[in-house]
Formats: structure tokens, sequence, C-alpha cells
């Protein structure tokens, strides 16, 4: 018995030693945590993890780096013109400032997290039809990401694939090579994504890809291309400018305008408003995991609280309170809701850039900009008087001027913040934890595609394309016609103020459009004088010059480490 048991032993020993791979025997595979062994096992991981790519485009975009990308342009600037919120343009623009460092990293975060599901996908157990559809997004976000840094930084590493070790190599490639890879990676989304009918809201689609696809295009200088890819998005059956009223406030403002309604809570998304002109819609759900809270006030995207004028706490001539509930702030067109004036837009948007559209243009219009303010508190008796007629004017607001200038109404919700935010709902006061932009947010909607196809229309010679994709989205405006001979890029720029500020991330279209040092210059009544000729580039970080030991990165002309 005992010699059968030896022989039984030694077989089993040399089974072992015969088959046994060591590597595989000694891997540790977590089972009761997640990491990269057994995060990206099903098709719901990948989907989680295309999730959190999601919200990390959400987060950055739709946060206080939203503002960064708008201050401090033609359009806009720091209101109360002080050094903090971009007041101090040479101040941000250096090598060691948080502000370059925040953008670096979070695009390449982004990026690593793509790459991440990009690498593990390939090799997974999915179908292929699952892991085409993972890649199409996982490579639509890579190429987003790279699409901030290329036009803020220029020529950036490329990173092709999941990184697994400690690097501290990395080289730039030309901002032509970045350009190209972007290039690639939106073609393959745009051919692999699912149709913009077959997503749920706030998914990216096909189209969308086109869009961004044209818009690379247009940097390369391949005009034939982007012109195909827009037009495949504005060509679409499923995709058209609204034009008429709609959705959930039609009633409730009679003066207002289709322009208006495309801003209103719960009127963005295609799937529950119906609302063919969007694209792509960032969601701001209330009072859920991974939305905002309305009770406590957690700022997801402050832009009432930084747009809006804080109306509410101007005083009359004699310094006594004018407004209903002083200090708390009201919703309604007169008082802008909770905000604390941060942000102001120019004298040129404001009153130049209209020209002789400026009474008939409805993205100008008493709803959708406002202009003026008066003493609502029933008692005062200065009721019903301007706070800025000299006559009349709020004694705190002529020292400090700060405190009101007109407004655009999409920054907030004008008598239709959520429930929970009435401290008294007849007077339509606010309590003090209002401050966000209670709806959905546009990242794309097809008036943008218009202006993307008339800009490849001009730079190809076709100007008289370039003025019919512009007009359909002035007609729609009630603007007047631009003729061939008027298109220039800087029409088209200025178009885009006039249809997208607040929207569009213009810091960045100016970067993309080489227009950022001139306009500024010439268009920022406050910080024109401040635009050098090196900002035509954000420095690179020098945390990562410095950090990347084993090769040199140049910096960008004009800068020191």
């Amino acid at each position: 018995m005992k010699k059968i048991l030896l022989y039984v032993c030694l077989a089993v020993s040399a089974l072992s030693l015969s088959s046994c791979n060591e590597e595989e025997f000694l891997k540790e595979v977590p089972q009761d945590f997640l990491s990269l062994e057994n995060a990206y096992v099903s098709y719901s991981d990948y989907q989680s993890a295309l999730t959190g790519l999601y919200n990390m485009v959400r987060s950055y975009e739709y946060s206080e780096m939203g503002f960064y990308c708008m201050l401090g342009t033609d359009i806009a600037y720091n209101a109360r013109r002080n050094t903090d919120r971009m007041g101090d343009l040479v101040a941000h623009y250096v090598p060691s400032g948080w502000l370059v460092k925040i953008i670096w990293e979070n695009q390449y975060e982004l990026i690593k997290n793509a790459n991440t599901i990009f690498s593990r996908v390939q090799d997974s157990e999915l179908t292929e039809a699952q892991k085409t559809l993972i890649l199409a997004e996982a490579r639509f976000f890579r190429a987003f990401a790279y699409r901030t840094l290329v036009y803020y930084f220029g020529g950036v590493p490329i990173n092709r694939e999941e990184i697994i070790s400690p690097k501290d190599d990395f080289q730039r490639d030309s901002k032509e090579e970045v350009l190209k890879f972007m290039r690639e990676d939106f073609e393959y989304a745009s051919s692999n994504l699912p149709k913009i009918n077959d997503v749920v809201d706030g998914k990216v689609s096909d189209l969308v890809a086109k869009h961004y696809l044209a818009e690379t295009c247009i940097s390369l200088g391949d005009y034939p291309a982007a012109i195909q890819a827009a037009s495949d998005v504005i060509n679409d059956s499923n995709t058209a400018l609204m034009t008429k009223r709609f959705g959930s406030r039609v009633s409730a403002v009679p003066e207002g305008d289709v322009y208006f309604d495309l801003f209103q809570r719960k009127n963005q998304n295609r799937k529950s408003a119906g609302n063919t002109e969007a694209l792509w819609v960032i969601q701001m759900e209330e009072d859920v995991i991974g939305g905002f809270t309305v009770t406590t006030g957690s700022y997801i995207f402050p832009l009432e609280r930084h747009h809006c004028p804080c109306t509410y706490l101007c005083t009359d001539p004699e310094g006594n309170p004018a407004f209903v509930a002083n200090g708390l702030g009201r919703s309604n067109f007169n008082s802008a809701g909770r905000g604390v004036s941060f942000m102001r837009t120019t004298e040129w948007h404001l009153n130049q850039n209209w020209g002789k559209d400026f009474d008939n243009d409805m993205r100008n219009s008493a709803v959708n900009i406002v202009r003026t303010a008066v003493y609502d508190l029933p008692t005062s008796k200065y009721y019903g008087k301007s706070l800025i007629d000299p006559e009349t004017m709020s004694k705190n607001y002529k020292a400090q001027n700060w405190r009101w200038y007109p407004w655009l109404t999409k920054a907030t919700c004008p008598g239709d913040h959520p429930e929970a935010l009435y401290a008294d709902k007849d007077l339509k006061t606010l309590t003090t934890a209002a401050g966000n932009t209670y709806a959905d947010q546009y990242m794309l909607r097809l008036a943008e595609t218009y202006l993307i196809r008339a800009e490849a229309y001009m730079y190809n010679n076709q100007k008289d394309k370039a003025a019919e994709d512009i007009n359909v989205v002035r007609r729609r405006a009630n603007a007047s016609d631009v003729t061939p001979s008027e298109v220039t890029i800087d029409y088209i720029l200025d178009e885009r103020a006039r249809e997208l500020t607040l929207e569009e991330r213009r810091k960045l279209t100016l970067y993309r459009t080489g227009k950022f040092v001139e306009r500024t210059r010439k268009y920022n009544e406050y910080q024109g004088s401040q635009v050098q000729d090196y900002m035509a580039l954000f420095p690179i970080p020098y945390s990562f010059i410095e950090a990347n030991t084993g090769a040199k990165i140049e910096q960008n002309p004009g800068y020191t480490n």
C-alpha cells in the first residue's frame, strides 16, 4: 500500500513539474476588491469604465475650468477686475502655474483611462461587435483629450496605448502628428459609434465624432474632408435647427423666442424634449449620485453664480434695501438669481458685435440679454426706478459697478429654479444654496456644425457656400444675411460669439484658429493690454518637464522654466 501511494505521489509531482506555468501559478488575482486584473472582464465592466470618461469630461468642462476657458478672451473678463479668476493673465501664463498644470494633467488622465480601455478590450473575451463599440467610444475620448492639448500647447507627447510601468522619457510629437492621430481616432469613432437616434441622451454618437473630425481636418488643411464630415452631420435626417418655439416655458414666457427656449430647463435633450438641434448634451441630474445636490448647493456647474450679477445686493441711492428679500436673490429676469458677479461679457460683445442687427437679432432680445434692472421692493420710494440711471443710481453700485451689468439669461433659469431652492415661491426668492445652472448643458449643437462647415468652405475658396451656412444660423435668429465677400475667419468668430457665447470654450476656439492674441488685445477692454505675443501657446507645465528626466522636453517659445 505504501508503495502504491509513493508511485501516485511521484506521478502527480512529475505531472506538476511538466505542466505548471510558474508565472501563472504565482500570479495573484484579487477576488474581493477591484484592480486592473479583475475590473475589465464583462461588457458591463467596460461600460462602467466608459461612464468614467464621460464623468471626467463633465467634471473638467463644467467646473471652475469651464470659466477659465472663457475668461480673458474677446468675450469675457473678470467682472470685479481683481487678480483672481484670470484677472491677471501674465500670472496664469507661467510654467509653474496651477492653471496649465490642471489642464495638462486632466487631459492626460483622460487619455490614460481611455488607453486602459483601449488596450484591455482587445484581448478580452467579448464579442467582436462589443469590442468595436467600446473601442469607438474610448478612441473618441482619447482624441477629444488631445484636441484640448494640441490647441493649447501645440505638439505634445502621443500615448498610443496603456502605460503599465514608470516612464520618464516622453518626447513631444509635432502638432501635425497629434492632429493626424486625432483624425484616425475620430474617423474610427465616426464609423463605429451608434447612430444619433440609437443613443440615450448624453452619449456620443457617430455624428458627434464627425463634427470633431471636420474640425480636425480644418486644422490639417484638408478642407474637402472637413466639408464632407460636417455635411454628414447637417444632412442627417435626424438633425435640424429648432426654428419654432418649443418645450417647457412657451406659455410661461410668452415674450420668449426659440433661442430662449433652447436653454430652458428640460429642453436640451433629443429623446425627452424632441430637440433635433442637440448633438451632445451633458446631463445635470438633480439630487442623484453623479449629479448635483440641489439642497446643499454643490457647485457642479455654477454658471449662474459666476456670470450673473449680484443685483439683489444693490441698495437704493440712499443706501437702503431696494430689492425683495435683499441678500437672498430672486429667480426672475430682473435679479438673475444668486449671481456673485465674477464674469461679465466685454463691451464689444454686448454692444458692437451685433452691428446693424442690434434691434432685430433674436440672440440679443430682451429675454436673452437683460440690459436693465429696476428696484422691485414695493415699499421703497424708488420702486420701479432704474438702479443704473444717474438720477436713481444705486449707492453701492456707484462705488462698485461690478454689482450689476447686462447678463445672458442662458446662464440661469429665470423663474424656473428647482422647487427646493425657493425660500419663498410666491416672491421667487432663493435660498443660499442656489448658484448652479440647473439645466443640461450643450457640449455640441447643430448650429456650431454649420459654422464649422462655413469655416471649411471659406478656406476652400467657396465663400458663397460659407455665406449660405452662416445665413442658415442668422436667419433663424432674424438677423440679416451676410454676403460672400464679408466672410472671413474673423466674421465667423464674430458669429460664433453671437450664437455660442457661454456655451463654447471660447479660449480653445481662439487658440485653434490662431486668433487668441489678436482678438483679446482688440476686444477685451480690461485685459487686452495684458496679452503678450508668447501667449499664442500655453507653457508646458514645469512639473512635467522636471519629472521627464530621461529625455528633454522643449518649452514653448517665450517661457522660461
